[in-house]
């Protein structure tokens, strides 16, 4: 293990955060005292019951919502006081989705789809096929490339969600759920998949309640009543 002096610098921290939200006279505290440190080339899976916080800690980590209290820090930056402007902009070059439902555009060919978030960073058109074609191929849809989401299967539309995602070459991936509609083999092609990514460096969350994908992860979050109840890394560092 790395001493402290020559640890990475956490791709995201969160120190103290709380969200709060009121429905009606009562204040509910969706997370209170969240303190996290993820390091690049992290493989997470972040689980829980129903109620304990996990998508509102998706939310606060994808910058789709904002702490109440605390500061988040991604690749350096606290952002937690930015406006919706520049919180979309953050989102745009540093963060990677990708959703249960897939959330394509059904009108769009699979290329793009994939094109969608360069051409809000201002790619120019000859640079942004070249990358949506390669991320295609690089999650085995090489030879689906005009083909619209109707027309693909649920893992083919998972495959091509996960290349959008990787399309800005992301500091960090969000993944909610990934197979929750997908059968077994198809569920298992994309969590193969997310093992390839974290094998070739990239930092990915997986928001889930599946046991089976947690442990597939190299590092296990479990959340409880709106706090961090466990987690591996910080248990193998005090063993």
């Amino acid at each position: 293990m790395a001493s402290p002096g020559n640890a990475p610098e956490p791709v995201i921290e969160l120190r103290g955060v709380e969200k709060h939200y009121q429905m009606g006279d009562t204040l509910v505290k969706a997370l209170h005292g969240v303190d996290l440190k993820i390091l690049p080339g992290d493989y997470i899976s972040i689980l829980g019951p129903s109620g304990c916080g996990k998508s509102t800690m998706l939310n606060i980590l994808g910058c789709l919502d904002q702490p109440t209290i605390g500061q988040y820090f991604l690749s350096g930056q606290d952002v937690s006081q930015l406006s919706d402007d520049d919180l979309s902009q953050v989102r745009g070059k540093r963060l990677g989705f990708i959703f249960q439902s897939y959330n394509l555009i059904q009108q769009l060919t699979v290329v793009e789809n994939i094109e969608v978030p360069l051409y809000y960073q201002g790619v120019t058109e000859k640079e942004s096929r070249e990358i949506a074609v390669a991320l295609a191929e690089k999650v085995g849809l090489g030879t689906r490339l005009d083909h619209r989401p109707t027309e693909l299967s649920g893992g083919q539309q998972q495959r091509v969600a996960i290349a959008r995602a990787l399309a800005n070459d992301p500091a960090v991936i969000l993944a909610d759920e990934a197979t929750g509609n997908l059968d077994s083999k198809s569920g298992g092609d994309i969590l193969q998949i997310f093992d390839e990514l974290n094998a070739d460096g990239k930092t990915l969350i997986l928001i889930t309640h599946d046991e089976g994908m947690a442990m597939r992860t190299s590092r296990t979050i479990r959340l409880k009543d709106g706090s961090v109840a466990y987690d591996s890394y910080t248990e193998r560092q005090l063993a």
